[in-house]
Order: C-alpha cells, then structure tokens, then sequence
C-alpha cells in the first residue's frame, strides 16, 4: 500500500461544478423527497450488485446479515444516516462513483444535462443520484467497505469546495464489516427528514416495493421494517391468489372496494415491462376533475419514479395501478418523461391491451363489465371523440340505454335493424326520461326502429363527429333530415289517412314563417312527427342543439336559431291555414308551436310571461269564453 493511498485527499471540483450543483438542486428535482429515494436506490442497487457477484464468489457474502437497507436518524447530531450492507466501494471506488460530478464536471457534462430532454439516463449514475442529497445536507459523509476486503473508507465532502478521501477511524471499521453508509449533516430547513413518520411516508411512496428490506431505526424503541419489500407486479400470476390482487389493489390505489378488472403480465422484447392495473368498482372521488389526470404509478426497476407519467389517455384515468419499466432511465425530471421514446411506446402498448381486456372481460364476464360501464362508461365514451385509432372498439365497448331496453350493445341494435333500416339512430339530450317523452321519437317508434338515448354530457361532442359502427352510419333524430319511409310501420292499418294532411303545406309554412320571423332560422314539414304538433332540429352542418346548449353554458361558441318542425297532420296546425292570415290567432298559434318545442326540449320560451299570457288566450277562445 503506497503512502498515497493512506494520507488524506483533497480534491477540489472543477469550475463548472457550481453550475452543475445548481442545476440538480434549482432545476432538476422539484420535490426535496427525492433524495431519499435516491440513495435508497443506490443502496438497493448495492445489494443487487453484491447478490450478482455472490454468485460467483459467495464468500463475498461471508456471514454477515442478510441484504438489507437501514435508515438511521439522529436528531441530537442532526443527521440522518442511509445504510446498505450490499457490494461496498474501495478507495478508488468512492472517487470515481461519488468523484463523478468532479470526474465528469466539465462543459461537455453541464451541458449534456441541460440538453437531456429525455433524461439521457443520467440520474442512474450512481454520482448524479448521490448529489440530490446536497439539496438537503450541507455536509455529507460517506464511509464504505468493498465486500471482501479489509480496508475502510470515508469521503467527505460540503458540495461546491471538493471532497476528501481518507482511512476510517477504528470504530467505524469495526461497525462496518460490509457496504456503505451515507451520513447526511442537514440543513436546518431540512431537519423534518429526521422525524419517523416523514421518513415513513417518503418509503411507502417511492420506495415501498424495493425487494431488500428497509428498516427505521429510531432513537427509541427497536428497528422496524417500513417496506413491503416485494414488487408483486414482478412475480409469476401462478404464484398469486385473488387476495393477493385485492390486497395489492387497495394498497396501490389507496381504495376500500374490490377490483372489478385485474390486469397482470410482463411485456417482453425491444422494451421489457411488468404491468399490474385495476379498474375499480366504485367511482373515485377526482374522476371529473378537470385535468383528467391518470393515476398508474411508473416505477423503474421496482424504484418509484412518479404517478404523473401520463401512462395512459384521459378516458382510462380510473384505471389504477403500476407499470414496471427495466429499460427506462430512473429519469432527472418528469417534464422530460413526456418525451421519452420509450414512455410513448410504452403508453400506446398498455394503453392497447387494457381496451382488448375490457373487451374480453365484455365478453366472457358481463357482470363484472357491467360494474366497469356503470361508473365509468361516461368516461370512456371520451375516447370515442378523442381516440381515432381505437374508435370503433370503443363503440363495441359502450353500452346504451335504448327504446328496448338497458345497456344495450351497438351488436344487439344492428342484430335488431327492422327491414330496410341502413343506420343507427340516437337521440341526445340531458335525461333519459325526458328523452322517452321527446316528440322527435314518434316516427322511429312507430316503426319499431330501436333509437339511442344518450344523457351523458359527452353525448354531445362524440356524436358531433361522424361516426359508424360496423358499417352502419350513426344518426341524429334531432339534426338535418330524415327519410324513414322505406322501414314500414308497425301498424299499417289506415296507413295512407295516418299520411293525409290537415294543412296546405306551402301555404302553413308562409304563413308560420311570417309570425315567428327571426326567431328560427326556418320552417319545415316534419317527418319526424306523428301525434305532436311541432319540434325543433338543427342544421346537419351545423352542432347539435345539446351540444350547442353544453357550450352556451360555458359561454363558448354563439347560440344558432333552430329549425321548427311542422306536423301537417295536426289539427293545431290545420287550424292555421283556416285562421285568416295576419290575425291575432295565427300569431299566438305559430308562437305556442314553437314554445311548446321549445319546452318539449328542457328549455323555456324566450317571454314566459308571454308565453302564459297567450296559452290563457286561447284557452279561453276554447272555451267560448
């Protein structure tokens, strides 16, 4: 051993290395829990390189205690200490692992960092990692033995002036028979790091399925492991049982039900993953919140990393649980995970087998669907406007309240198309039993044709693109035109009187369109129409009269004037042909079709006050009063 080797080394840190301390504690972590995750990282890390090397040499391991991770604090001395008893560093060791800032603290470094969107996998080196704890310690003291040798090491070290390499002292040889301890000298800002429950709550979120186990020894009492110290989403589903499942459920998503769904396997190939999801049974209290944020956990190598990650689209947001990337970098920020190649990979192929399984569990296990659809089919009728590529899944997924019945398959209403029937008919609006009443209904049920009624407020914005469903088109009764007359009636006794009209066409419309004006943007002959007397439609190129009233609500896009539709057959309607042109009567009568439409869709006529008046009007000419 050369006197180099035993004498105390300094060594200062290059120029840029302020730079580079300021960058990991300015702007790379956001959040000061971190560094603990790291060094628990680096110690399990520690653990895993001495169980590799054992294998080759299981003296390595001697007969010291088992591989395990040990948390230390000292409120007295105002340090908190993070021990391993894993593969332990030399002399040289300690300089080039913890010396890597030094070592690599160039330009070239500091502005790799900057530029590392992706994270480039820096914060894996063992260096980068270490020096988050400078957020919290202005002082840190690293004392190791390399697993099979005699020899004790300490390195020392307060950030921006350099470090210090020297031979330990006897008592901390004596107490390190195997690995590394790190102890960290903290802040005053950062004393909250020695209390036991802090400690607690940073492990059971970042660090909880590190497979060695974590142990808190407190100044008081015995040391107690905090950490499952089992990554269940690694294990073989031959080794599982369903309450394993339920047990992992509600531990992840920190939930009360049962899962309704359980999604479990290890994706293989260019990128190797393990997954573990759930979809709950019972709605979550931030399902609506308005940033739609998802809540599947991202680990890396079993450490966690965030539940920000974005891991699947917005309308799978319910879905809970854990994806278990070997190949991600344990990545410095998570603003640049939004941009990992890898992630995006990851997210599409996930994101791809969930809606296969909803599908399969559709099919082989309705009940246990139904649950999933009930809390959640609003929200994953999102991804049939948001999502182009997995759109008609999504459609064969939703299940609908329709004039036949509940929860009704878009496959059942086309195994149920009446002769001639070409498209699926819909009907949107804001309940379902005022749609039941909607006189917009009467010709498709007189023909028995089988219409959608959708209540949801998504309702309106995923009909308002075109869609079709096994090559059948999907149609508004509330928009444009309609043409059913090739689908016979159910009851086609006394068809053509049924047809015959009350008024004159040309002449009521004229007639009507003069009284309203600009109240609708035109008249028209209703085929919609059999028993009520008037409704009111939109425009085909135009939104839909919910979806226009969704977003007149939120004071987005201008308000259209509708189109009213006018029943010949109806002796209301026939009345206004025979009233003289231009009277009062036909006034009052052209006003109340409209506002009865208007009423018959959720909304009130423009003049209440007028609207009662002109109703008591007529009620008295009724009755000859």
């Amino acid at each position: 051993m050369t006197t180099s080797d035993t004498a105390v080394h300094t060594q200062p840190f290059q120029a840029e290395v302020s730079e580079l301390l300021h960058l990991m504690v300015h702007s790379v972590y956001s959040e000061t829990d971190i560094f603990l995750r790291e060094l628990i990282s680096n110690a399990s890390d520690a653990c895993d390189k001495l169980r590799y090397e054992a294998i080759a040499t299981p003296s390595l391991l001697g007969e010291g205690d088992a591989l395990k991770i040990r948390i230390i604090p000292n409120k007295a001395a105002g340090t908190l200490t993070i021990a391993d008893n894993g593969i332990g560093m030399e002399r040289q060791e300690l300089i080039d692992h913890l010396g890597t800032i030094a070592r690599s603290g160039t330009k070239a470094f500091v502005s790799k960092l900057k530029e590392a969107k992706d994270g480039l996998g820096l914060i894996g080196q063992f260096g980068v990692g270490f020096y988050s704890a400078f957020m919290v310690a202005d002082r840190i003291v690293v004392v190791s033995r390399r697993a099979g040798e005699s020899d004790v090491w300490t390195w020392t070290s307060s950030g921006g002036s350099g470090f210090e390499i020297a031979r330990a002292g006897d008592e901390e040889a004596a107490r390190l028979a195997r690995g590394t301890e790190i102890v960290l000298h903290l802040k005053d800002d950062a004393k909250k790091y020695l209390e036991s429950f802090e400690i607690e709550r940073i492990v059971g979120a970042y660090s909880d399925n590190i497979l060695f186990p974590i142990e808190l020894v407190p100044e008081e009492g015995e040391p107690r492991q905090i950490n499952s110290a089992s990554a269940l989403w690694q294990r073989s589903k031959s080794e599982l049982t369903p309450d394993d499942y339920k047990k992992a459920y509600q531990q992840i998503a920190s939930a009360f039900d049962d899962p309704a769904m359980t999604l479990h396997y290890r994706a293989e190939g260019r990128y190797s993953y393990a997954v573990l999801l759930f979809a709950p049974s019972t709605k979550p209290f931030d399902l609506f919140e308005p940033n739609r944020k998802g809540r599947v956990k991202l680990y890396v190598r079993r450490v966690f990393i965030t539940d920000d990650a974005d891991l699947l689209p917005g309308y799978l947001r319910f879905i809970r649980g854990v994806v278990d990337s070997e190949d991600l970098p344990l990545n410095i920020s998570r603003e640049m995970l939004q941009n990992n190649p890898q992630l995006a990979q990851i997210r599409k192929a996930v994101a791809t087998r969930v809606v296969s399984e909803l599908e399969s569990l559709a099919e082989k296990d309705p009940e246990n669907f139904a649950r999933i659809w009930d809390a959640f089919g609003a929200v994953l009728k999102e991804g049939i406007y948001e999502d182009f590529e997995r759109r008609e899944k999504l459609l064969a997924l939703s299940r609908f309240t329709t004039t036949s019945g509940e929860k009704r398959s878009l496959k059942q209403v086309i195994a149920d198309f009446k002769p001639n029937q070409t498209e699926i008919y819909y009907l949107v609006g804001d309940s379902i039993e005022r749609l039941k009443s909607n006189p917009r209904l009467e010709a498709a049920t007189a023909r028995g044709i089988e219409v959608l009624l959708l209540s949801d407020p998504v309702d309106a914005f995923w009909t308002s693109m075109p869609s079709e469903f096994d090559g059948k088109p999907l149609k508004s009764l509330s928009q444009g035109d309609l043409n059913l007359d090739l689908i016979p009636r159910v009851d086609d006794k006394d068809e053509a009187k049924k047809d015959e009209p009350e008024a004159d066409e040309a002449a009521t419309i004229a007639v009507i369109k003069a009284a309203l004006g600009e109240r609708v943007s035109d008249v028209k002959a209703s085929t919609r129409l059999t028993s009520s007397a008037s409704c009111l439609v939109a425009d085909s190129q135009g939104p839909s009269r919910e979806l226009e009233r969704i977003l007149s609500q939120q004071n987005r896009g201008m308000k259209t004037k509708p189109i009213l539709e006018i029943n010949l057959r109806h002796p209301m309607v026939g009345a206004i042909t025979k009233a003289q042109a231009g009277s009062k009567a036909v006034d009052d009568l052209s006003l109340l079709l409209l506002e009865q439409a208007q009423i018959l869709d959720g909304e009130l006529p423009e003049d209440p006050a007028a609207f009662a008046a002109r109703l008591n009007r007529l009620v008295l000419q009724g009755l000859g009063a």
